[in-house]
């Protein structure tokens, strides 16, 4: 199992880097959007803060522009890259080429057809967004369980985004997922809980220790 941050702010990856168990970080293009650096800074300075995968994901929407993008996106990233494919016609056509040499997931799934496409297109990941999935198809975690179900035995594994809360990722892992990647607020809420804090409050109160 891997735990991804999700953004392309890179003040939260350089906080999220102290964390020391974290698996990568996953871009999109609205993510990246949001940065106050141009996209290829951002991606420089975020592979250079966490050490794991880096996923840049296409924005061409034919064939010949998403291979062109796709390798100058491993150029600028380097061996860390993973590719974000749309499940398109053309995406899969690219999966099937570029997957040869750069990792690639393919995104924005919406049925587990698509999960099966993706595994015979040689996809490294297939991504799933829950919680968007919920609100258009009524049950992200079905999709992820037929995805898992799909995938079973074959070299693509599921990672799921779109989750808000500990809660919705917790229930996604248990529907199959073997990824997560969460946004920053997500992410600290999911190494906390109240219950956790008051334990160790109490050991602090009546115990001791080998330094006092």
């Amino acid at each position: 199992m891997g735990i991804y941050l999700d953004t392309a702010i890179v003040a939260e990856a350089k906080e999220a880097s102290k964390f020391g168990w974290l698996s990568g970080i996953t871009t999109n293009p609205t993510l990246l959007a949001k940065s106050d650096l141009s996209p290829d800074v951002t991606l420089k300075q975020l592979a250079k803060l966490i050490p794991g995968e880096v996923y840049y994901q296409l924005t061409a929407s034919d064939f010949d522009g998403m291979v062109a993008e796709g390798k100058a996106a491993f150029e600028l990233i380097g061996q860390q890259t993973v590719l974000k494919v749309p499940a398109t016609a053309a995406g899969f056509q690219a999966v099937a080429h570029l997957s040869r040499e750069i990792p690639c997931a393919v995104t924005a799934i919406y049925s587990a057809a698509q999960a099966a496409v993706s595994a015979e297109a040689g996809a490294k990941y297939a991504i799933a967004y829950v919680n968007r999935a919920t609100r258009l198809l009524g049950d992200g975690f079905a999709l992820v369980q037929d995805m898992a179900n799909v995938l079973h035995k074959t070299n693509t594994e599921i990672l799921a985004a779109s989750i808000k809360s500990p809660e919705e990722a917790v229930k996604t892992l248990l529907a199959g997922a073997h990824h997560l990647t969460l946004p920053f607020d997500v992410l600290q809420a999911m190494a906390v809980h109240e219950l956790s804090q008051q334990t160790m409050e109490e050991f602090a109160k009546n115990g001791r220790g080998i330094l006092g």
